[in-house]
């Protein structure tokens, strides 16, 4: 095939040769020339073989500097099935983006090139999005019936991410890193116009959008074997990741990003029963108790290799998110996914409270010891630590039942907005 242009990809769908396939699976690549050639051979082979659709795959060449585009353009000549698009600038998210609004398929996958994912799962992937039962797929590494070979380094990341994700977001979807998805064209053709990312969170983007648009998620476990040669580096993409997720959820919490409800099957259903003081105080404190424990424990884990102030911050931050989550379904008995972003927001504001006066007692603290925050102190330095922090604690639990009860879950919206405009497929579906 002859060489596509991302302005031919985005212009001239109609212009590629051959009938429209089934399915199309975009390899994003950059700088792929030692993994390249084996990888599409080895799909291809897959393809024509074990694979009942008609299939394209395309590799996507987001700004290499070596000899992946030549190898990919050899690749587009030596198999009719394959064909291959440059585009000038990187970003795995842009070059998802470019391919998939312009195919003309009826499903759309991505999977990385190392082809890290058994291709056993591709026919399990993409089998519920052609008849119709699902909306869009992903590959699981964290589902039960995975099998997974990884670094203890990468495996960390990989579930404290998503676990953010669930606390967060409200997720429902276990595994939203795998590089292994597929999503049908109509629906990706409503929510790519609302994905802000062009880089590595553009597929947890469009996971949350989806979620939030109502859309089916069919998880799939997979064999999954770490690339050791994997030129990824984790800490950046990490925390880019981490970012995008703070963006999303703030847009989410202010109401600036607004999806179309595409699946009527009672998003966002948050009813609860009425439920008092009897009901709630017990399990306030008991999830207190436990948040607190979480919390003396990560302080003096924290404690050891940074200053008093930071441990502190660090420590309360992640207990409060994990305690909002708790409180929210536990507590006051809200459920579902749609405005956990709002809640803990207004729980991380209410839990500002408790930062505030637990910085206090630590800073009159060390100002009556006349130690500082970041001096060296005995066994008995830290245990007066401790003793302040859990007694400036229980001061602030008092002041955030009060702020959960009457502002974070006691929203009138949140017991009455159940599935907003649900009936029509062009509402739309937002949070305040």
């Amino acid at each position: 095939m002859s060489e596509i242009t991302q302005a031919d990809a985005e212009a001239d769908p109609a212009a590629r040769a051959g009938a429209a396939p089934q399915v199309e699976i975009v390899v994003p690549v950059r700088n792929e020339e030692r993994d390249l050639e084996p990888s599409i051979r080895r799909l291809v082979a897959y393809l024509r073989t074990r694979f009942p659709c008609t299939a394209r795959v395309t590799v996507a060449d987001n700004g290499s500097t070596d000899g992946t585009w030549a190898i990919a353009r050899g690749l587009a000549a030596a198999f009719g099935e394959v064909r291959a698009v440059h585009l000038d600038l990187p970003g795995r998210g842009r070059a998802l983006r470019a391919i998939w609004s312009a195919s003309d398929a009826e499903v759309l996958v991505y999977m990385d090139v190392d082809l890290s994912t058994d291709l056993n799962a591709l026919l399990p992937l993409v089998a519920p999005l052609l008849s119709g039962h699902s909306d869009m797929a992903i590959g699981s590494r964290l589902a039960r019936g995975s099998r997974v070979v990884r670094g203890a380094k990468r495996e960390v990341i990989s579930r404290g991410y998503n676990l953010l994700l669930r606390a967060f977001l409200g997720v429902g979807f276990s595994d939203a890193q795998c590089g292994f998805k597929a999503i049908r064209a109509s629906s990706a053709r409503m929510l790519l116009p609302l994905v802000a990312d062009t880089s590595w969170f553009f597929d947890t983007e469009l996971l949350l959008l989806a979620e939030r648009a109502g859309l089916r998620i069919h998880e799939v476990p997979v064999d999954w074997v770490d690339d050791s040669d994997s030129r990824v580096d984790i800490v950046t993409t990490a925390l880019a990741d981490l970012r995008g997720m703070v963006r999303v959820s703030w847009a989410l919490a202010r109401g600036t990003t607004r999806v179309p409800v595409l699946r009527a099957h009672g998003i966002g259903d948050r009813s609860r029963p009425a439920r008092g003081l009897a009901w709630q105080v017990p399990r306030f404190l008991a999830i207190g108790i436990a948040s607190t424990l979480a919390y003396v424990l990560l302080y003096l884990l924290l404690r050891a290799v940074i200053g008093a102030q930071a441990a502190n911050a660090a420590a309360l931050l992640l207990t409060a998110v994990a305690n909002t989550a708790a409180n929210r379904r536990l507590t006051f008995g809200v459920r579902g996914r749609a405005g956990a972003a709002r809640h803990q927001f207004r729980g991380l504001i209410a839990f500002g409270a408790g930062l505030a006066l637990t910085s206090a007692a630590l800073g009159a603290l060390h100002a009556f010891s006349g130690s500082g925050a970041s001096g060296a102190s005995g066994a008995s330095g830290r245990g007066a630590e401790v003793a302040v922090l859990v007694a400036a604690n229980l001061l602030a639990t008092a002041v955030r039942f009060a702020l959960y009860r009457g502002w974070v879950f006691g929203d009138p919206a949140d017991s009455t907005q159940s599935t907003h405009s649900n009936h029509s497929t062009h509402s739309t579906w937002s949070v305040r």
